[in-house]
This record gives structure tokens, sequence and C-alpha cells, in this order.
């Protein structure tokens, strides 16, 4: 393995270490918070502690944080390797500028989000972070499986973030509304949300098994252009690395 396999297996890893356990840690919360509301409406005594809601927004904001950074990690290392291909930097620096500015626009929109009290920035700051994760996913480079856009780890994890993204910003409202329409709105939203991300489990698992190591690329490439998956095929070895068998 290469550098840039180790860098690749950032995204991966994160998910598995960090993300799903919270994931995991803010639906436990929620259940408890409404259990535990259920049970105050009916006017029961309830052995949940109160302290489950505001956890839950705690680590629901942490949620939001990572799932979008984990998102940018995924979009940097394709775009870094088609950047260091292309030369950028000596052919189009607008682009290399652009892109560098979009990453750096979409952090200081969400990290504002956070910040963010009245409604209307809020909806702003919501609006271009969201609008910054499209647009780099949109850059040469990104893996996005259009063609099956249904079972695309890439469009699954951009719709999963674009939801953490709207969750966080209607957070305010949830507390102010009495008639429950923002809460009831969280939750189906959220809903919806988790079931991406167990797409986003059984998409990834598909896509580290489909991605090939930097010195295996030239091979697999030639595969798919040859179409050797509906035609017999020869695969030429070219310049690839030779692999020395240990005595």
């Amino acid at each position: 393995m290469e550098l840039s396999d180790y860098i690749g297996l950032l995204h991966p890893a994160i998910a598995v270490v960090f993300v799903f356990p919270l994931i995991g840690n803010v639906v436990n919360f929620a259940w408890s918070a409404r259990q535990r509301r259920l049970q105050a409406k009916a006017k029961i005594k309830s052995k949940i502690p109160p302290v489950v809601g505001t956890e839950h927004k705690r680590m629901g904001e942490w949620l939001t944080g990572s799932v979008v950074g984990l998102s940018l990690i995924g979009l940097a290392h394709p775009i870094g390797e088609e950047i260091i291909k292309k030369q950028l930097w000596v052919k189009d620096t607008f682009q290399l500028f652009f892109i560098l500015m979009m990453f750096a626009a979409t952090i200081a929109s969400l990290v504002l989000l956070y910040k963010a009290k009245p409604a209307l920035w809020r909806g702003i700051f919501a609006t271009l972070s969201g609008a910054g994760l499209v647009i780099l996913g949109c850059q040469d480079g990104i893996f996005r499986r259009t063609n099956e856009w249904y079972i695309s780890h890439y469009y699954i994890g951009i719709a999963a973030a674009l939801l953490m993204i709207f969750s966080l910003a209607i957070v305010p409202d949830i507390y102010k509304d009495r008639s429950n329409r923002w809460r009831i709105i969280h939750t189906v939203v959220n809903t919806f949300a988790l079931l991406l991300f167990i797409g986003q489990g059984m998409t990834g698992a598909r896509d580290l098994l489909e991605i090939p190591l930097k010195w295996q690329k030239p091979y697999v490439n030639q595969l798919y252009e040859k179409q050797c998956i509906t035609q017999p095929c020869q695969v030429q070895s070219g310049s690839a690395p030779t692999i020395e068998k240990s005595k």
C-alpha cells in the first residue's frame, strides 16, 4: 500500500470508529427522550433521567459536524488526486483556488450555523453549507455512480449530510414550537436519515471491495475499458510494478 491508499482509508476508518457509534448513541437518547415525554404526558413517573433530552441535542450537534466533516474528507481525497494528476497549480490555478475556497467556505458556513440564532441566518448558513457539499461533489475525480444513483455511496452520503444540516438548522424552532410541528418534522427527517446511514454502511463496504489499490488501478481500468465483464479480454502489464516472490 502507498500513502494515497492509507489516506483513502481515513474516511471509512473514521466512519466505523467514531461516526456510526455516535449514531447509535444519538438514536438511543432520542428514543429515551421520546419515552420520557410520553410518560410525562400520561402523568407517569419516569425512571428515565431528565438529562436525556439535553444529551440527545448535544450528541446530535456532534453528529452533524461529524457527518459533514466525514463527507468533506471523503470528497477531498479523490479531488486531491485529480488535482495532482492534472497539475492544476500549473494548468488552471483559478479552478484550484475555487476548490480550496469551497472547502473553506463550507467549513466556515457550518461553524457559523452552530452560532447563528435568528432563523434567517440559520437558513442562510445551512444553505451555504449544503451548497458547498453539492458543488464539491460535482468536481472531477468523484466517483458518483450516477447510473445507479439509488445505491450510490456518494448520493446517499450527500443526502444524509444535507438532512443533518437541516436538522441542526431547525433545532431552536423545535423548542419554540408548542404545536410540535417542527418536532414531528425533525423525527421524520432523522428517521429517513437513519435509513440512509444504514445504506451507507452497506454501500461503503461494497465500495471498499471495488476500489483498487493505487498499483492495481491501471489493470482495473483496462478491465472496464475493454468491457471484460461481457467478453474475453487480455490485460496488458505495461509499466506496472513487478512484485517479487519472497524466498
